[in-house]
């Protein structure tokens, strides 16, 4: 056998090295997550007056944790990976029990479990977690038993039991992103577009229950973001300063530490939800669109990464990865510019946050977990082959 062809089997039995790994990770993309993450650093350093406390200097801590989370993840055996999928999905399960029973609580929500060096949000780890345990489930199942009602019904019950747990907290930002995920991985895995509309179509029927259902405060988020004006001084207050902000910004922004709604404190949460309204309000147009344009850069690295796989978990995986890091950015973004309702989801690798953050890196070294054993074989039906 040549040595191209040794190599080949040896990818697709997965027995390479720790050292071989290393080498076959994508440093480019762990590239341009960094260069993200210092956007974030300079902005957590502004929103103190210049000092790297209280944010700046642990969110470098943490994210130098990330990267060596990262790493790790990257060299696991995937078919470990997908083997533990189910227990993983399972102990969030437990963790989101244990916020609902006794979590601490923070901002009007109990989301968090109190571990002395860091507040636990397990909500954030079922991002990645559902993301596994469906992609477990879909593995190796084919288009003609996807048209099966049954086969459809452990997959839901996958996603509607966090989706409760974490809706009950409340988190319906967070709630949301899980869902907007797990409803793309189901469309890739061959879910029929008519099923979505016909759920689609209930969901817009039951808007009206799910009113009478919903806490006063998020109500008055729907209508302040259908008309901020209403209560300018309370309610409204938040989005319509973010707006000003923004819009104050210009093509290049009042400068790096010059904002003004930002500094003089008419911004809200400017180093978690409305950090990006502070970046904007500082660079200017230009600096949001080129953060935008880093977001779009790693979003390409991940799709390219699902496409290059050739097992349908390491597809899914990665595939559901990337679109949960899409709806990250892009409900944080639209929120702040007033086009959605105001709801606690951060901004990647740019909100101060130690949880998103963490779990963010697990996510990254998923994909990069998806690309290191892009080649390894297995069976159908989440078996394993043993070449």
């Amino acid at each position: 056998m040549s040595d191209l062809g040794f190599l080949t089997a040896r990818l697709r039995r997965g027995d390479m090295s720790a050292t071989e790994k290393l080498w076959q990770i994508s440093w480019s993309f762990v590239m341009w997550l960094c260069i993200i993450a210092t956007f974030g650093f300079a902005m957590l350093y502004s929103a103190a007056y210049g000092n790297w406390q209280p944010w700046a200097l642990p969110q470098m801590a943490r994210f130098g944790v990330g990267l060596a989370l990262l790493v790790a993840v990257a060299l696991i055996d995937i078919r470990l990976v997908m083997r533990y999928a189910y227990a993983f999905y399972a102990a969030i399960m437990v963790l989101l029990v244990i916020v609902d029973v006794k979590g601490v609580i923070g901002g009007g929500a109990q989301r968090w479990i109190d571990l002395g060096v860091i507040n636990l949000q397990p909500s954030e780890m079922m991002k990645a977690g559902i993301v596994l345990a469906l992609a477990r489930y879909f593995q190796g199942i084919s288009l003609d038993d996807m048209g099966n009602p049954l086969v459809l019904l452990p997959p839901m019950l996958l996603l509607l039991a966090p989706f409760a747990l974490v809706l009950i907290q409340p988190d319906l930002g967070t709630a949301g992103v899980i869902v907007m995920g797990a409803v793309v991985m189901f469309f890739l895995a061959g879910v029929r577009l008519w099923k979505f509309i016909t759920i689609g179509v209930a969901g817009l029927a039951a808007i009206p229950i799910a009113w009478s259902y919903m806490r006063e405060y998020q109500q008055n988020r729907v209508l302040t973001f259908l008309n901020p004006e209403r209560d300018p001084l309370g309610s409204g207050y938040h989005i319509l300063q973010s707006k000003i902000a923004l819009g104050s910004g210009g093509l290049f922004g009042k400068g790096f530490m010059q904002g003004t709604q930002s500094h003089l404190n008419f911004l809200p949460e400017r180093q978690t939800d409305f950090i990006f309204t502070m970046l904007a309000e500082e660079l200017g147009l230009v600096g949001a669109l080129t953060l935008l344009a880093l977001y779009v850069i790693v979003m390409i690295y991940g799709f390219a990464i699902a496409f290059r796989a050739r097992h349908q978990f390491g597809r899914l995986v990665a595939a559901g990865i990337t679109s949960t890091l899409f709806f990250y950015f892009f409900i944080n973004m639209a929120m702040v510019m007033g086009l959605i309702p105001v709801v606690g989801v951060p901004l990647p690798l740019i909100s101060y946050g130690g949880t998103a953050l963490l779990n963010l890196m697990f996510c990254a070294g998923l994909l990069m977990n998806v690309w290191v054993h892009r080649d390894v074989q297995m069976a159908a039906r989440g078996g394993f082959t043993d070449l």
